[in-house]
């Protein structure tokens, strides 16, 4: 399996890790942490240095019940740390985390490389149109509602099965707008419970049969650190434990707050394999 990123081909037969980012001040674990250009792009360097292959910026917290964000407040705090980050690091390749198409175009014409769409494209009816057009890799996760209401809607008859289905009618009609590179992201924490988030988990090599890559996001969340009640900043040792089943199931992409650690576990896990 393999992405292509602004012309480089990305081989995902050895898991990659995407170091997150968020420009935001209500993330759960980060909000605020990173205030200014220079922390932004220091935290930036670190992840980098610890082996990150992708940045994933985000600059609306879509953690349940969020508050809104326009569209303009989105670009003027995610363009100028792109930008920022394209002029210091051109090397590097940036994700976006963004719903909206017009944020997303506009940063891949910054310099991005990448989209990670909390939606599936369910909230703007013209991102599959305009990804296809830009012509890069689209995270495609699963979801019901937006991150102000998607707690209310954890009612599944089987959750496995209907996540499952959202990806082959959300894969298909990506492919009519000529959508290529596509990851699947199975949307740990957005709009499922704990125990659905663990009953996905356990049966994440199920969605392997899709054929497309599958990117693990459970860094620090609550499944995680609910289940061990403590907190996103206890919950490291955690994350670590969950990732290295994620790999066991086949996962190509960790999306983390902890490079570093991430690293190490798919190090292991690769001796592991041999």
């Amino acid at each position: 399996m393999t992405l292509n990123c602004n012309g480089q081909l990305i081989d995902l037969n050895t898991p990659k890790v995407m170091g997150i980012l968020n420009v935001t001040p209500n993330s759960f674990y980060d909000g605020g942490r990173f205030k200014d250009k220079k922390s932004m792009l220091t935290q930036v360097e670190k992840l980098l240095k610890e082996g990150a292959t992708f940045i994933d910026i985000g600059a609306y917290s879509s953690q349940p019940g969020a508050d809104f964000v326009s569209e303009e407040e989105e670009l003027k705090r995610l363009i100028p740390i792109v930008n920022s980050v394209v002029k210091t690091f051109p090397e590097s390749r940036i994700s976006i985390d963004s719903f909206r198409s017009r944020v997303i175009k506009t940063s891949i014409e910054a310099g991005a490389a990448m989209v990670n769409d909390i939606s599936g494209g369910q909230l703007d009816p013209l991102m599959f149109e305009t990804v296809g057009t830009l012509g890069v890799p689209y995270i495609m996760m699963h979801m019901r509602g937006t991150p102000q209401t998607m707690q209310k809607m954890t009612n599944y008859s089987d959750v496995v099965k209907e996540v499952y289905t959202y990806f082959t009618e959300r894969i298909q009609l990506a492919r009519t707008h000529q959508l290529k590179d596509i990851i699947l992201d199975l949307g740990f924490g957005f709009s499922k419970t704990i125990e659905q988030n663990f009953e996905l988990l356990a049966m994440f090599d199920y969605y392997n049969n899709l054929n497309l890559p599958l990117l693990a996001g459970v860094s620090r969340k609550s499944m995680i650190y609910k289940t061990l009640n403590t907190t996103a900043n206890q919950a490291l040792n955690g994350s670590t434990a969950l990732h290295m089943v994620a790999l066991q199931k086949g996962a190509k992409l960790l999306r983390v707050h902890d490079v570093k650690e991430a690293m190490e576990c798919i190090q292991l896990h690769k001796a592991l394999q041999k």
